[in-house]
């Protein structure tokens, strides 16, 4: 009869480790057939996720994060007890016994984070689904649209409210409050990204997302836009369009940063539209300068009001004396992460946006 106990125990956790591996296991077949992804993420995960969004939502901090906190605290805990008891009676089974609730759960997470999240990276893109001309661009097309983003981010510059000194000095609460309307205009043009939006949430470990090199994250388990509150305000709008953007399950981060971007300076917000010309004029000049130097020159001479110089040196001084080993080992994680979910730009799929901005952003272009 011991015996028997002690193999049905064997075979409940052998049970216990499969299926969250099975799981996973039928998530890398089903992610190469797109038909059957597009209909797992658009017409089951999609209401999933913004239904449990719309419900975290009632909760004023977020909830992802005090998740996250918790169990890699209680998890810390169970590990140390499990070294304890280990150790007080001289047996690797009793640790093992300890430490295999952490195991399953770390399994069950990745299988989740699978289906909940990185699948969405192998459904039909939004330029795809939205018919966007996506075609190879030359410098004068680019140099044509960074000078519109100049422009309008020299002309909205001044509305913002600012300190004595001259610094962003737009309220927090303002802020996240306006954020649930920014996409109302893009969502009439593409009714893909039409959505019932809540309000995003800042993050508590704002400081170790700075330390990370990161300005916000989507939990995929919970529905929360999350964003850093401690990295320069001015873009602080920008950032809260962008990971709305991931609500609506766009996961490709060069298709969000489009999004986030245009949703902003299409809505009625002048301080999101400040906000999502500055972000795209960031990553326009990062194209445009290695190729053609003078004439971003000659565009900064130009439009750069005062108020758009304080902004754009306070991001730059930011996030230049942050840089670290450890935002460099956050950032080859990340890259990994995405090149490993089908993004072949990895990290730089953030700038790779620019051919969005440029084919979307033409038509309205200086002349």
């Amino acid at each position: 009869m011991v015996q028997l106990k002690e193999k049905n125990v064997l075979l409940k956790k052998g049970l216990y480790v499969a299926i969250p591996l099975i799981v996973s296991l039928l998530f890398f077949i089903v992610k190469e057939f797109r038909p059957v992804v597009d209909i797992w993420v658009f017409q089951i995960l999609t209401p999933i996720s913004q239904f449990i969004g719309r419900c975290c939502a009632i909760i004023p901090f977020a909830v992802g994060e005090a998740v996250i906190f918790l169990a890699i605290a209680f998890g810390i805990f169970l590990f140390l007890l499990s070294i304890y008891f280990g150790i007080s009676k001289k047996s690797w089974q009793t640790f093992i016994q300890g430490i295999f609730p952490i195991l399953i759960t770390g399994l069950w997470t990745i299988a989740a984070v699978n289906w909940m999240w990185n699948i969405t990276y192998y459904a039909t893109g939004f330029t795809e689904r939205s018919g966007l001309d996506v075609s190879p661009y030359s410098v004068e097309e680019l140099y044509a649209v960074t000078e519109y983003f100049a422009q309008k981010a020299g002309e909205y510059s001044t509305y913002p409210e600012r300190t004595e000194d001259g610094f962003f000095a737009e309220t927090q609460e303002d802020i996240f409050s306006s954020g649930v309307f920014v996409y109302e205009h893009l969502a009439q043009e593409f009714p893909s990204l039409a959505k019932n939006d809540v309000q995003a949430k800042p993050l508590l470990c704002s400081e170790f997302q700075s330390i990370l090199g990161f300005t916000g994250i989507y939990c995929p388990f919970t529905g929360e836009a999350n964003v850093n509150i401690v990295s320069p305000a001015p873009f602080l709008p920008a950032t809260i369009a962008h990971e709305m953007a991931h609500q609506r399950l766009i996961a490709s981060e060069q298709e969000a940063n489009f999004i986030g971007i245009t949703a902003s300076v299409t809505s009625d917000d002048v301080v999101y539209q400040y906000s999502g010309y500055l972000l795209g004029l960031t990553q326009l000049s990062n194209a445009l300068y290695p190729v053609d130097p003078d004439g971003w020159q000659r565009i900064v001479e130009k439009y750069f009001t005062t108020e758009l110089a304080t902004d754009w040196n306070e991001n730059w001084a930011y996030w230049n004396n942050l840089e670290s080993p450890v935002e460099e080992v956050a950032e080859a994680a990340y890259d990994s992460f995405l090149k490993g979910n089908g993004q072949e730009l990895g990290m730089q799929s953030y700038g790779a946006c620019v051919d969005l901005l440029v084919a979307y952003f033409s038509p309205y272009t200086v002349n």
